[in-house]
């Protein structure tokens, strides 16, 4: 899965969007497609400017109703039995209003602007209720650590140098909302959501400006919001980590799976363009929770597992060494860790506000280099570009 994983990301940073999503799904069905192959899938059609095909993708994964935090016997079990990797991906949150995102650049870039008011109103309210249900995953982490220290501790210690945003909330998501209902017209709303915005991005000055138009009650003219996407989220790889235990035979040191975040370097840096979503630090957020349940599910099955050797061995059958090579086999072959994540988000995403030269073009500087030019249409336009290797994906909205 990690190989199919790098053979995705390597795909996306060619362009090559389509070809690389359908070799990790093998098909379009989206009906027939687990959770992640339709989010790459439905990505990947954005990407190659398909709005209808990848709004229709994202529609399939919105129905499906999945269950995003909440624990349930037959997936516990599953994963105690044949490990993580068992059973069916289950996405973050911050993968979910991500494919609200992604549909509200599809309605702008289609001109549906009374979907587009749709699908915010209906991200707002996902937004509000993984809010809540973050503050349950803390409450059950504090409860982990309380009922085993030391392996929480050592987890934890890893992610320490992280300070990541309080609630699983996506900046560009929420300000992409504000630039609609500004340019809309509709100050309150606007108002409301570019407030929100610079709360999570408190640094960033575009969205100060935008918020004083919205404020004052003003369009502004002739603005162009570039929204630049780079490089790709953390990719998760397995690690082991070696826990003593007492067994029959004595103490025994049992290796347990748990997954590791490795990080990517950023592809460009625009001059000018400020971060507005730093989706490493969103990932860190949530990860960080789970983390803790996977590494003390992983020691739960591996105590059984080691139990259950020990036993086979110790047993006084004649076949108790081919019981327990059975058995120690059967361990090694379903310890694995959850490395699935949505491969294909970018690791950020920047900001930057602008006007086009008298040519009627955007141009793109990295280090005072003339990168990108993009023609853009008069009046506001609305910008998206996802830098890859020598190759961007490149989307000019007019939104005024």
């Amino acid at each position: 899965m990690q190989q199919r994983l790098d053979n995705v990301r390597q795909g996306f940073f060619a362009n090559d969007f389509v070809d690389a999503a359908q070799e990790f799904s093998g098909g379009t069905d989206f009906g027939a497609m687990d959770n992640l192959e339709l989010l790459i899938s439905s990505d990947a059609l954005f990407h190659s400017n398909d709005f209808t095909a990848s709004d229709a993708g994202y529609e399939e994964f919105n129905h499906r109703n999945i269950d995003l935090t909440g624990g349930s016997l037959g997936r516990e079990a599953t994963a105690l039995i044949a490990g993580n990797m068992a059973n069916e991906y289950r996405p973050y949150m911050m993968d979910s209003l991500f494919v609200s995102y992604y549909q509200l650049w599809a309605a702008l870039a289609q001109s549906r602007f009374d979907d587009a008011r749709v699908i915010i109103n209906q991200s707002y309210a996902r937004q509000q209720n993984m809010s809540r249900e973050y503050a349950d995953l803390i409450e059950e982490s504090q409860q982990s650590y309380a009922e085993n220290p030391d392996l929480v501790t050592q987890i934890q210690n890893s992610n320490s140098n992280w300070l990541a945003f309080r609630n699983i909330m996506n900046p560009a998501l929420t300000y992409l909302a504000g630039i609609y209902f500004l340019n809309m017209g509709d100050f309150s709303d606007a108002t409301t959501y570019l407030k929100r915005a610079d709360g999570m991005s408190p640094g960033n000055s575009f969205i100060k400006q935008d918020l004083q138009s919205a404020e004052q009650g003003k369009i502004p003219s002739n603005v162009v919001w570039v929204f630049i996407e780079d490089s790709f989220a953390p990719k998760l790889q397995e690690e082991r980590i070696n826990v003593p235990m007492v067994t029959g035979n004595g103490i025994s040191i049992v290796p347990i799976a748990i997954s590791e975040p490795v990080f990517f370097d950023s592809v460009v840096s625009i001059d000018g363009a400020q971060e507005l979503a730093n989706v490493d630090a969103l990932f860190m957020t949530e990860y960080g929770q789970y983390r803790i349940n996977e590494a003390l599910r992983a020691w739960a099955s591996a105590t059984t597992r080691a139990v259950l050797q020990s036993a086979m061995y110790n047993s006084n059958s004649q076949y108790a060494p081919f019981m327990g090579l059975s058995s120690t086999l059967f361990s090694v072959a379903t310890t694995n860790a959850e490395v699935r994540t949505w491969a294909t988000l970018p690791k950020n995403i920047y900001l930057l506000r602008t006007q086009k030269n008298k040519s009627g073009l955007i141009e793109l500087h990295s280090n005072g280099n003339l990168i990108a030019e993009i023609p853009v249409p008069d009046g506001n336009v609305l910008v998206y570009i996802r830098f890859g290797n020598n190759a961007y994906d490149t989307k000019v909205i007019k939104i005024k």
